[in-house]
Protein backbone atom coordinates (compact mmCIF):
# COMPACT_ATOMS: atom_id res chain seq x y z
CA UNK A 1 0.00 0.00 0.00
CA UNK A 2 2.91 2.36 0.99
CA UNK A 3 4.42 1.20 -2.56
CA UNK A 4 0.88 2.54 -3.91
CA UNK A 5 1.29 5.81 -2.79
CA UNK A 6 4.86 6.28 -3.70
CA UNK A 7 3.94 5.58 -6.72
CA UNK A 8 0.99 7.79 -7.08
CA UNK A 9 3.10 11.02 -5.51
CA UNK A 10 5.44 10.38 -8.37
CA UNK A 11 3.04 10.95 -10.92
CA UNK A 12 1.01 13.22 -9.45
CA UNK A 13 4.73 15.47 -9.28
CA UNK A 14 5.14 14.66 -12.43
CA UNK A 15 2.09 15.71 -14.11
CA UNK A 16 2.68 18.54 -12.55
CA UNK A 17 6.13 19.63 -13.31
CA UNK A 18 4.75 18.76 -17.25
CA UNK A 19 2.18 21.28 -16.87
CA UNK A 20 4.29 23.66 -15.14
CA UNK A 21 6.49 23.10 -17.99
CA UNK A 22 4.12 24.08 -20.88
CA UNK A 23 2.76 26.98 -19.26
CA UNK A 24 6.27 28.41 -19.41
CA UNK A 25 5.87 28.09 -23.11
CA UNK A 26 4.35 30.98 -24.54
CA UNK A 27 3.46 32.56 -27.45
CA UNK A 28 6.23 35.54 -28.62
CA UNK A 29 4.33 38.54 -28.21
CA UNK A 30 5.10 41.98 -29.35
CA UNK A 31 3.53 45.32 -29.96
CA UNK A 32 1.99 47.43 -32.48
CA UNK A 33 4.15 50.38 -34.12
CA UNK A 34 3.92 53.10 -36.97
CA UNK A 35 6.38 55.54 -38.30
CA UNK A 36 6.91 58.42 -36.20
CA UNK A 37 7.12 61.95 -37.86
CA UNK A 38 7.37 65.59 -36.20
CA UNK A 39 7.04 69.18 -37.51
CA UNK A 40 8.34 72.02 -36.46
CA UNK A 41 9.26 75.70 -37.41
CA UNK A 42 12.16 76.86 -39.23
CA UNK A 43 12.18 80.19 -37.12
CA UNK A 44 11.30 81.47 -33.92
CA UNK A 45 7.73 83.10 -33.53
CA UNK A 46 4.34 83.30 -30.97
CA UNK A 47 1.42 80.87 -32.75
CA UNK A 48 -1.33 82.91 -33.92
CA UNK A 49 -3.50 80.06 -34.79
CA UNK A 50 -3.76 76.43 -34.93
CA UNK A 51 -5.20 74.61 -37.71
CA UNK A 52 -5.61 71.39 -36.85
CA UNK A 53 -6.34 69.32 -33.85
CA UNK A 54 -5.39 66.19 -32.06
CA UNK A 55 -6.29 63.18 -33.77
CA UNK A 56 -6.54 64.43 -37.41
CA UNK A 57 -4.92 62.78 -40.24
CA UNK A 58 -3.57 65.90 -42.31
CA UNK A 59 -1.87 65.42 -45.46
CA UNK A 60 1.49 66.87 -47.16
CA UNK A 61 0.78 70.83 -48.74
CA UNK A 62 -1.53 71.17 -45.43
CA UNK A 63 -1.49 74.55 -43.16
CA UNK A 64 -0.83 73.10 -39.83
CA UNK A 65 -0.12 76.56 -37.66
CA UNK A 66 0.64 80.31 -38.48
CA UNK A 67 3.25 82.89 -36.41
CA UNK A 68 3.89 85.55 -36.31
CA UNK A 69 7.47 87.07 -36.19
CA UNK A 70 7.87 90.79 -36.51
CA UNK A 71 11.55 90.37 -36.60
CA UNK A 72 11.46 89.17 -40.10
CA UNK A 73 8.99 92.19 -41.10
CA UNK A 74 11.70 94.57 -39.38
CA UNK A 75 14.35 92.89 -42.00
CA UNK A 76 12.13 92.72 -45.05
CA UNK A 77 11.69 96.42 -44.47
CA UNK A 78 15.70 96.90 -43.93
CA UNK A 79 16.63 94.69 -46.99
CA UNK A 80 14.37 96.57 -49.27
CA UNK A 81 15.75 100.16 -48.40
CA UNK A 82 19.42 98.10 -49.32
CA UNK A 83 17.78 97.18 -52.69
CA UNK A 84 16.61 100.70 -53.53
CA UNK A 85 20.17 102.11 -52.67
CA UNK A 86 22.04 99.56 -54.41
CA UNK A 87 19.90 99.82 -57.15
CA UNK A 88 20.48 103.21 -57.86
CA UNK A 89 24.26 102.92 -57.17
CA UNK A 90 24.23 100.68 -59.91
CA UNK A 91 22.44 102.46 -62.17
CA UNK A 92 24.64 105.82 -61.37
CA UNK A 93 27.61 103.76 -62.04
CA UNK A 94 26.24 102.64 -65.83
CA UNK A 95 25.02 105.78 -66.54
CA UNK A 96 28.09 107.73 -65.47
CA UNK A 97 27.90 111.91 -64.76
CA UNK A 98 24.73 113.92 -65.40
CA UNK A 99 24.95 117.10 -67.32
CA UNK A 100 24.52 119.32 -64.62
CA UNK A 101 27.59 117.11 -62.58
CA UNK A 102 29.63 117.29 -65.73
CA UNK A 103 29.36 120.72 -66.17
CA UNK A 104 30.35 121.57 -62.37
CA UNK A 105 33.58 119.59 -63.16
CA UNK A 106 34.28 121.66 -66.31
CA UNK A 107 33.77 124.54 -63.86
CA UNK A 108 36.15 123.53 -61.68
CA UNK A 109 38.49 122.34 -64.30
CA UNK A 110 38.78 125.94 -65.36
CA UNK A 111 38.94 127.29 -61.94
CA UNK A 112 42.28 125.37 -61.20
CA UNK A 113 43.83 125.90 -64.36
CA UNK A 114 43.41 129.61 -63.95
CA UNK A 115 45.36 128.88 -60.29
CA UNK A 116 47.80 126.90 -61.75
CA UNK A 117 48.71 129.52 -64.67
CA UNK A 118 49.19 132.29 -61.83
CA UNK A 119 51.19 129.99 -59.57
CA UNK A 120 53.56 129.10 -62.86
CA UNK A 121 53.79 132.76 -63.48
CA UNK A 122 54.79 133.50 -59.97
CA UNK A 123 57.34 131.27 -59.43
CA UNK A 124 58.75 132.47 -62.92
CA UNK A 125 58.87 136.27 -61.28
CA UNK A 126 60.64 134.50 -57.76
CA UNK A 127 62.92 132.44 -59.38
CA UNK A 128 64.30 135.39 -61.16
CA UNK A 129 63.96 137.83 -58.06
CA UNK A 130 66.13 134.77 -56.04
CA UNK A 131 68.52 134.57 -59.01
CA UNK A 132 68.87 138.34 -58.86
CA UNK A 133 69.21 137.80 -54.78
CA UNK A 134 65.89 139.76 -54.26
CA UNK A 135 64.06 136.98 -52.39
CA UNK A 136 64.81 135.42 -49.58
CA UNK A 137 65.49 131.43 -50.06
CA UNK A 138 62.50 131.12 -47.52
CA UNK A 139 60.24 133.48 -49.62
CA UNK A 140 61.34 131.45 -52.85
CA UNK A 141 60.77 127.97 -51.27
CA UNK A 142 57.24 129.36 -49.93
CA UNK A 143 55.92 130.29 -53.98
CA UNK A 144 57.57 126.96 -55.31
CA UNK A 145 55.45 124.89 -52.74
CA UNK A 146 52.44 127.13 -54.02
CA UNK A 147 53.26 126.20 -57.44
CA UNK A 148 53.74 122.48 -56.50
CA UNK A 149 49.80 122.53 -54.59
CA UNK A 150 48.18 124.06 -57.45
CA UNK A 151 49.95 121.64 -60.08
CA UNK A 152 48.17 118.63 -57.63
CA UNK A 153 44.73 120.30 -57.82
CA UNK A 154 45.16 120.52 -61.62
CA UNK A 155 46.01 117.23 -62.03
CA UNK A 156 43.13 115.95 -59.80
CA UNK A 157 40.63 117.99 -62.18
CA UNK A 158 42.22 116.59 -64.86
CA UNK A 159 41.96 112.70 -64.46
CA UNK A 160 38.62 113.21 -62.62
CA UNK A 161 37.18 114.74 -65.38
CA UNK A 162 39.10 112.63 -68.56
CA UNK A 163 37.75 109.76 -66.06
CA UNK A 164 33.91 111.10 -66.57
CA UNK A 165 34.12 112.01 -70.01
CA UNK A 166 35.49 108.45 -71.32
CA UNK A 167 32.43 107.00 -68.88
CA UNK A 168 32.60 105.01 -65.59
CA UNK A 169 35.18 102.37 -64.88
CA UNK A 170 34.33 98.42 -65.48
CA UNK A 171 35.44 97.64 -62.52
CA UNK A 172 33.18 100.54 -60.69
CA UNK A 173 30.09 99.08 -62.86
CA UNK A 174 30.86 95.64 -61.33
CA UNK A 175 31.11 96.15 -57.86
CA UNK A 176 28.08 98.33 -58.24
CA UNK A 177 26.20 95.54 -59.57
CA UNK A 178 27.43 93.02 -56.94
CA UNK A 179 26.16 95.13 -54.15
CA UNK A 180 23.02 95.32 -56.07
CA UNK A 181 22.77 91.93 -56.44
CA UNK A 182 23.96 91.25 -51.98
CA UNK A 183 21.05 93.30 -51.26
CA UNK A 184 18.39 91.57 -53.54
CA UNK A 185 19.74 88.53 -52.14
CA UNK A 186 19.32 89.58 -48.37
CA UNK A 187 15.70 90.42 -49.38
CA UNK A 188 14.90 87.24 -51.01
CA UNK A 189 16.31 85.81 -47.43
CA UNK A 190 14.07 87.70 -45.77
CA UNK A 191 10.72 86.82 -47.81
CA UNK A 192 11.49 82.97 -47.38
CA UNK A 193 11.81 83.80 -43.51
CA UNK A 194 8.58 85.67 -43.98
CA UNK A 195 7.00 82.39 -46.00
CA UNK A 196 8.01 80.06 -43.01
CA UNK A 197 5.97 82.17 -40.67
CA UNK A 198 3.28 79.34 -42.10
CA UNK A 199 4.10 75.69 -40.82
CA UNK A 200 3.45 72.98 -43.57
CA UNK A 201 2.77 69.74 -43.60
CA UNK A 202 5.53 67.84 -45.80
CA UNK A 203 3.84 64.33 -45.48
CA UNK A 204 0.81 62.77 -44.40
CA UNK A 205 0.26 62.28 -41.05
CA UNK A 206 -1.95 61.07 -37.90
CA UNK A 207 -1.66 64.00 -35.61
CA UNK A 208 -1.27 62.38 -32.02
CA UNK A 209 -0.11 65.61 -29.78
CA UNK A 210 -0.07 69.00 -30.42
CA UNK A 211 2.95 70.54 -27.93
CA UNK A 212 1.68 74.04 -27.65
CA UNK A 213 -1.14 76.35 -27.46
CA UNK A 214 -2.38 79.70 -29.35
CA UNK A 215 -0.10 82.73 -27.75
CA UNK A 216 2.91 81.13 -26.96
CA UNK A 217 6.64 81.26 -28.36
CA UNK A 218 7.40 78.40 -30.67
CA UNK A 219 11.21 78.46 -31.07
CA UNK A 220 13.13 77.17 -34.10
CA UNK A 221 13.41 73.68 -34.54
CA UNK A 222 10.54 72.86 -31.95
CA UNK A 223 8.58 70.17 -32.44
CA UNK A 224 5.51 71.63 -32.57
CA UNK A 225 3.19 68.83 -33.86
CA UNK A 226 3.72 64.92 -33.71
CA UNK A 227 2.26 61.78 -34.58
CA UNK A 228 2.81 58.86 -37.20
CA UNK A 229 2.79 58.40 -41.03
CA UNK A 230 -0.59 56.61 -42.21
CA UNK A 231 -0.54 53.05 -43.64
CA UNK A 232 3.03 52.63 -41.84
CA UNK A 233 1.92 49.88 -39.41
CA UNK A 234 4.51 47.02 -38.26
CA UNK A 235 5.05 45.10 -35.42
CA UNK A 236 8.01 44.64 -33.21
CA UNK A 237 8.43 41.42 -31.42
CA UNK A 238 11.67 40.44 -28.91
CA UNK A 239 12.59 36.91 -29.75
CA UNK A 240 15.43 35.52 -27.04
CA UNK A 241 18.77 33.44 -28.84
CA UNK A 242 17.65 30.05 -27.75
CA UNK A 243 14.29 30.57 -29.59
CA UNK A 244 15.63 32.74 -32.86
CA UNK A 245 16.73 29.81 -34.96
CA UNK A 246 12.83 29.28 -35.59
CA UNK A 247 12.56 32.67 -37.70
CA UNK A 248 14.19 33.92 -40.44
CA UNK A 249 14.47 37.04 -42.69
CA UNK A 250 11.49 36.94 -45.69
CA UNK A 251 9.47 34.69 -43.48
CA UNK A 252 5.68 34.76 -43.31
CA UNK A 253 4.31 34.36 -40.38
CA UNK A 254 0.42 34.64 -39.11
CA UNK A 255 -0.29 37.01 -36.01
CA UNK A 256 -2.93 38.09 -33.50
CA UNK A 257 -4.04 41.55 -32.43
CA UNK A 258 -4.65 40.76 -28.34
CA UNK A 259 -7.77 42.90 -27.93
CA UNK A 260 -9.86 42.46 -30.80
CA UNK A 261 -8.83 38.88 -32.12
CA UNK A 262 -8.02 39.80 -35.48
CA UNK A 263 -6.22 37.67 -37.24
CA UNK A 264 -2.95 38.77 -39.36
CA UNK A 265 -0.94 37.71 -42.18
CA UNK A 266 2.54 39.21 -42.09
CA UNK A 267 6.10 38.88 -43.53
CA UNK A 268 9.65 39.28 -41.47
CA UNK A 269 11.63 42.02 -42.74
CA UNK A 270 14.23 42.43 -40.36
CA UNK A 271 16.31 40.20 -37.93
CA UNK A 272 18.69 42.34 -35.78
CA UNK A 273 20.33 41.96 -31.87
CA UNK A 274 19.03 44.29 -29.07
CA UNK A 275 21.32 45.76 -27.44
CA UNK A 276 21.88 44.92 -23.60
CA UNK A 277 19.28 47.97 -22.35
CA UNK A 278 17.18 47.52 -25.28
CA UNK A 279 13.17 48.29 -25.01
CA UNK A 280 12.35 44.54 -24.85
CA UNK A 281 8.35 44.45 -26.06
CA UNK A 282 7.62 40.94 -25.40
CA UNK A 283 6.35 40.98 -21.87
CA UNK A 284 7.98 39.01 -19.65
CA UNK A 285 10.26 37.20 -22.50
CA UNK A 286 11.43 33.65 -21.54
CA UNK A 287 15.02 33.60 -21.88
CA UNK A 288 18.69 33.43 -19.92
CA UNK A 289 20.44 35.90 -18.55
CA UNK A 290 23.57 34.49 -20.75
CA UNK A 291 21.55 34.61 -24.10
CA UNK A 292 21.17 37.46 -26.55
CA UNK A 293 18.13 39.22 -27.58
CA UNK A 294 16.64 39.59 -30.71
CA UNK A 295 14.54 42.11 -32.39
CA UNK A 296 12.02 40.71 -35.10
CA UNK A 297 10.30 43.48 -37.28
CA UNK A 298 7.11 41.94 -39.29
CA UNK A 299 5.38 43.99 -42.12
CA UNK A 300 1.74 43.12 -42.48
CA UNK A 301 0.74 41.66 -45.73
CA UNK A 302 -2.63 43.41 -46.15
CA UNK A 303 -2.20 47.07 -44.66
CA UNK A 304 -5.44 48.37 -45.44
CA UNK A 305 -6.29 45.59 -42.36
CA UNK A 306 -3.45 46.90 -40.02
CA UNK A 307 -3.89 50.60 -40.53
CA UNK A 308 -6.15 51.23 -38.30
CA UNK A 309 -4.86 49.01 -35.27
CA UNK A 310 -4.01 50.98 -32.29
CA UNK A 311 -0.84 51.74 -31.82
CA UNK A 312 1.12 50.15 -29.27
CA UNK A 313 -1.35 47.11 -28.98
CA UNK A 314 -0.39 43.71 -28.10
CA UNK A 315 0.03 41.57 -30.96
CA UNK A 316 0.96 37.50 -30.45
CA UNK A 317 2.95 35.94 -32.64
CA UNK A 318 1.86 32.51 -33.76
CA UNK A 319 4.08 29.62 -34.43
Amino acid sequence: MMHKNIAVLFAALFLFGSCSKNEKIKEPEGKTKKDVISFAPKVTGRIVKIYVSEGQTVKKGDTLAQLDVPEVSAKIAQAQGAVSAATAQEQMAKNGATADQLRQLQAKYKGLKEQYDFAQKSYRRANNMFRDSLMSPQAHDEVYAKLQGAKAQYDAVVAELDDVTRGTRVEKVEMAAGQASQAKGALQEANVAYSERYIIATNNMEIETISLNTGELATAGFALFNGYIPESTFFRFTIPESAISKYKKGQDVSMQVVYNKENLQGNIVYIKQLTKYADITTAYPDYQLQDAIYEIKVKPKDMNKAKNILVNANVILNK
